[in-house]
């Protein structure tokens, strides 16, 4: 009980001083924000800051801190550290930094400005990436909660029928402006996340029902099937300690706050109370089950963990509000990354969104590529958009990084988790069963032998990432000073 706390109050003490100290490294100012200056009434929309950052908490969270910090439980309390830290020093610092350097570029989406940062090549890599990544997102959150629906619902209504309604309604919410649907509703589902989770951590901690284990009597990793915590803890947690994605979903409020000294309000506070909502999942998981095994087996999946653990600490209000956050919030993430997908698209081939037909050309094909992957097997999606999810996270760094260097601020904030990412991510590359492990695995190399390899070739990976940084700075900073000269 003692750790968790203290990693609240870590938690919240980052958001006052780190979260502080990024703001002024930023230096926000009284410019006239996209949502103001553009205004096209569907997606550049001026919105008050309360409503604009829990549409942020509910677009960047949805199911991702519940989910993904169930399955870092798996590996016991040292899962805490991560998320505290990683959300402080790099997933705060990241979703800052993406909606702000988006709102100086009227409202930006992350493909873009990663091109205009780091180059041509690396703009169309990532708007396909990035499309890609946004779709496969919206894949994730139908099935699951289209799934749950079914075994909810008589028997005729089955998981295809409640896939197409899901899919009508992305429709519908990724076609019409921002503030008819998302502005409104989104808000509300906002509150029953924050609700759910200070539900659970309140009973954890006051009705004795449950002992929470401490971190320093388990420092240890205690998966049961021996996975490693690196990388694959750090990629299993994302939307609790940093997460691509949210790169996707800052620059859609970018275009919507009015004000950019509320940035810190809105993209560092929303990921600490992320962060504070992954923090009591994975309190739950480590807390309501006796072993790491015992959540492994747990039947039903991942949703029907919530559910049990929502019954368990909080009785039917719980079991309602389970059923809140299993459906309802992952199909609100769904949504948005599908009008994210539409904005990255319209931003690459310069259409006006405030044309219904236009918005009509880009929204069809995505809704029906998305219905088509609807129908790949959901574990090997979600694997994929685990890895390009913190992939992703990886590029939006050194994007930050380079903007950082060019307007002459301090860097080292974006650098240092940029370095740590590049690792994770390219460790999990060189080892997870999906991407390289299944070559190993296919030679017969056992996975005590590819699997120190793998981590030596990701910190490779990293330093290279790193010189090739020091070495563009050294060049950026010799132009610099020719031109001053002259």
């Amino acid at each position: 009980m003692i750790s968790f706390l203290l990693c609240v109050v870590a938690l919240i003490v980052g958001y006052l001083l780190y979260g502080k100290l990024t703001d002024k490294i930023f230096r926000p100012d009284d410019r006239t924000t996209p949502a103001v200056e553009i205004n096209d009434g569907v997606d550049y929309v001026p919105m008050p800051t309360w409503k604009v950052f829990l549409i942020q908490l509910l677009n960047i969270a949805g199911t991702g801190p519940i989910f993904g910090a169930l399955g870092g439980a798996a590996f016991g309390p040292i899962v805490y550290l991560w998320i505290v830290f990683g959300c402080i020093f790099a997933g705060g610092v990241h979703d800052y930094m993406c909606g702000m350097i988006s709102q100086r570029h009227k409202g930006a989406s992350i493909s873009e400005l990663s091109g205009y940062y780091l180059g041509n090549k690396v703009k169309y890599i990532m708007r396909v990436f990035s499309v890609i990544l946004l779709v496969m997102c919206g894949v994730v959150f139908t099935t699951g909660p289209a799934d749950l629906l079914a075994m909810l619902t008589p028997e005729k209504l089955t998981s295809n029928f409640w896939l197409w309604v899901i899919i009508i309604y992305y429709f519908i919410a990724t076609f019409v402006p921002i503030d008819r649907i998302i502005g409104r509703v989104y808000p509300v589902f906002g509150v029953c996340l924050i609700v759910m989770a200070l539900g659970v951590s309140g009973s954890m901690l006051f009705s004795g029902k449950f002992e929470m284990p401490e971190v320093w009597n388990n420092f240890t990793n205690m998966h049961a099937d021996n996975t490693s915590a690196w990388p694959f803890m750090f990629v299993a947690v994302a939307c609790g300690a940093i997460s691509g994605f949210h790169s996707t979903q800052s620059p859609m409020m970018a275009r919507c706050i009015k004000s950019e000294k509320k940035g810190r309000r809105v993209f560092y506070g929303a990921m600490v109370a992320e962060g504070i909502i992954a923090l009591v999942w994975a309190a739950a998981g480590v807390s309501c089950y006796d072993s790491s095994r015992a959540l492994l087996d747990a039947g039903g999946g991942c949703s029907a963990v919530v559910y049990e653990i929502c019954q368990s600490t909080m009785g039917k209000i719980g079991g309602i509000l389970a059923l809140i956050g299993v459906i309802i919030c992952p199909i609100s993430s769904g949504d948005t990354a599908y009008r994210s997908a539409r904005l990255t698209l319209a931003d690459w081939f310069k259409l006006d969104q405030s044309d219904w037909k236009k918005r009509m050309l880009l929204t069809a094909p995505l809704l029906f590529a998305g219905a088509l992957i609807c129908h790949l097997d959901y574990s090997m999606v979600w694997r994929y958009f685990s890895w390009s999810n913190q992939t992703l996270a990886m590029i939006a760094l050194w994007m930050a990084s380079v903007y950082l260097v060019r307007h002459k601020k301090s860097f080292y904030i974006t650098v240092v988790p940029a370095v740590f990412m590049s690792a994770v991510s390219s460790t999990y590359l060189f080892s997870a069963p999906e991407c390289f492990g299944f070559f190993w695995n296919a030679l017969g190399i056992d996975y005590s032998i590819y699997y120190p390899c793998a981590v030596v070739g990701g910190i490779i990976v990293a330093i290279a990432f790193l010189l090739c940084f020091v070495f563009w700075l050294n060049r950026y900073s010799k132009q610099t000073r020719t031109l001053n000269a002259v």
